[in-house]
C-alpha cells in the first residue's frame, strides 16, 4: 500500500498557524512580487476567487468580504515543511517528498496495521507538533493514492481526514465520483479530447480500449491506467540530483542598461554555482535569457535566450558569472526595457569524475576560493560574500507589502510571550 499525504491548504494553513484569529476566516497568498494568487484558504474558494487570479483585479472583493491577503512567506512554508517531512519519515521507512505539501510513503510490509488508526495517528501527530492540517489516502498504487486523499480532503467529517481504497467496490466507487481531468497525469488537453470520445470519469478511462490509450497518450497513458486498475507501475522515487537548475527573476521595474542586466545576470550566475556545489556537480553549458514586459503592449518588445557551451566543467561562481555574461553580452539590444532574466545551467557530471580538457582548464585556486565563500556565506549569513561584479549593497528583494513575520526562521520575528 502506498499513502499520500497533503497539507491541506497549506499557505494558508501556515500564516494560521501563528494567528489563530485566522481560522475561518479567508486567506490568499499572493506570488512574488505581489502578482496573482497562488494559494486560497476553503473561504477564499467560496467566494470565487480563482487560482491565478491577478490581485490588482480582486481588490475590491478582497476589501467587502474581509479577505487576508498575504505575500508569500516561502521561508516560513518551507521550515514547515522541512518539519512535517520529519514527522512523516518517523511512521514509514521509504518516503518521496513530491512537493512542499505533500509526500508519497510506501507501507509495504504494514499488512498487519489498522491503517485508519494509523494514519488518524499521522494526522494528529503532525498537527499537534506543526500546527498544520494533513489528508490522508492509502491505495494499492500512487495514483489510486492520490484519489484516496482527495476525498480524504473533500469529506473530512466522515473520513476523519484518512481514506482508504483496499478493494474492487472502493476502487470502483472512487473513480466513478472522479472527472477524468482531475486524474493525476491527465491535463487540460488530454482531458478535452478524451471527453470528446465519451470519456467523462477516472472510472471510463480505467476501462477503456488500451490501443486507444496507448494512441492518444502513448505509454505513459497505460501505466496511468494500469495504476487505475491497481497494479502498480510507479515506485517511491528516492531523491535524486537535479538534472538542471535554474534562477530567474522578474525585477522589480524595468531596467535598460546593459550594466543593470549584467549585475542581475552575475547574481543569478552565483546562486546557481552554490546550488551545484550543494549537489557536488559541476556544468558545461549555460543559458542566459532576457525578455521585455510582455504586459506593456505600448513598449517595443524583445526577448532571446543564448546558450553558452563551457570550455571546462565547472561548479565555480566565477566561471560561470564570466561566461553567462559573455551570454549576455551577445543577446543584449539597445533600445529595450526588460522586465526578466535568468540564468540556467546544464549538462551535470560529478564533481569527482570531471573530464579534463587538453587546452583548456579551470584555475585550480577557485575550489578553494568557493569553499571559503560557501563556509562563509554559511556562518554569517548568504550574500554576504559576493562576487566583484555583483552589486555589494544590493540584496534581492521583491514587492511584498504584505508579508508576515518569519515567525521559526528568524530571530527578531520569534514570538515573545508575557508570563504574568
Amino acid at each position: 500500500m502506498y499513502a499520500l499525504i497533503d497539507c491541506n491548504n497549506f499557505y494558508a494553513s501556515c500564516e494560521r498557524v501563528f494567528r489563530p484569529d485566522l481560522n475561518g476566516k479567508p486567506i490568499v497568498v499572493l506570488s512574488n512580487n505581489d502578482g496573482c494568487v497562488i494559494a486560497r484558504s476553503n473561504e477564499a474558494k467560496a467566494l470565487g476567487i480563482p487560482m491565478g487570479a491577478p490581485a490588482f483585479q480582486f481588490e475590491k472583493l478582497f476589501d467587502t468580504h474581509q479577505v487576508h491577503v498575504f505575500s508569500a512567506n516561502f521561508p516560513l512554508y518551507g521550515d514547515l515543511s522541512m518539519r512535517v517531512m520529519h514527522i512523516l519519515a518517523t511512521y514509514c521507512p521509504q518516503i518521496e517528498i513530491y512537493s512542499i505539501d505533500e509526500a508519497f510513503l510506501d507501507f509495504s510490509g504494514f499488512e498487519k496495521f489498522n491503517l485508519q488508526s494509523y494514519g488518524q495517528e499521522i494526522a494528529v501527530k503532525v498537527r499537534k507538533s506543526t500546527g498544520v492540517p494533513i489528508s490522508v489516502g492509502f491505495a494499492p498504487t500512487k495514483t489510486l493514492a492520490k484519489i484516496a486523499n482527495r476525498i480524504a480532503k473533500k469529506f473530512p467529517e466522515r473520513t476523519q481526514n484518512v481514506f482508504i481504497i483496499d478493494n474492487d467496490a472502493a476502487r470502483i466507487k472512487a473513480l466513478k465520483w472522479l472527472p477524468v481531468e482531475d486524474v493525476w497525469g491527465i491535463g487540460r488537453q488530454h482531458a478535452k479530447r478524451l471527453k470528446a470520445q465519451g470519456i467523462m470519469t477516472a472510472y471510463d478511462f480505467s476501462i477503456w480500449n488500451a490501443d486507444k490509450i496507448k494512441k492518444q497518450m502513448g505509454v505513459v497513458g497505460l501505466r496511468l491506467q494500469q495504476e487505475l486498475l491497481g497494479q502498480p507501475t510507479l515506485p517511491i522515487e528516492l531523491p535524486k540530483a537535479k538534472k538542471n537548475i535554474a534562477t530567474t527573476r522578474s525585477f522589480e521595474k524595468m531596467y535598460t542598461t546593459f550594466d543593470e542586466l549584467k549585475e542581475r545576470v552575475a547574481t543569478f550566475s552565483v546562486t546557481c554555482a552554490e546550488k551545484l556545489r550543494k549537489q557536488r556537480s559541476c556544468c558545461q553549458a549555460i543559458m542566459v535569457f532576457v525578455h521585455t514586459n510582455g504586459f506593456r503592449k505600448d513598449m517595443p518588445q524583445y526577448s532571446r535566450n543564448i546558450v553558452v557551451k563551457l570550455p571546462f566543467t565547472t561548479n565555480s561562481s566565477i566561471d560561470i558569472a564570466h561566461y553567462a555574461i559573455k551570454g549576455l553580452e551577445q543577446i543584449f539590444k539597445e533600445g529595450y526595457a526588460y522586465k526578466k532574466a535568468g540564468v540556467i545551467i546544464m549538462d551535470f557530471y560529478p564533481e569527482n569524475v570531471v573530464q579534463q580538457t587538453l587546452f583548456d582548464a579551470p584555475n585550480p585556486k577557485h575550489h578553494s576560493i568557493m569553499k571559503a565563500m560557501d563556509m562563509l556565506n554559511h556562518k554569517i549569513g548568504s550574500t554576504k560574500i559576493k562576487l566583484a561584479t555583483q552589486d555589494r549593497d544590493r540584496v534581492w528583494k521583491m514587492k511584498q507589502e504584505k508579508l508576515s513575520p518569519r515567525y521559526t526562521t528568524h530571530f527578531k520575528d520569534i514570538i515573545i510571550i508575557n508570563a504574568h
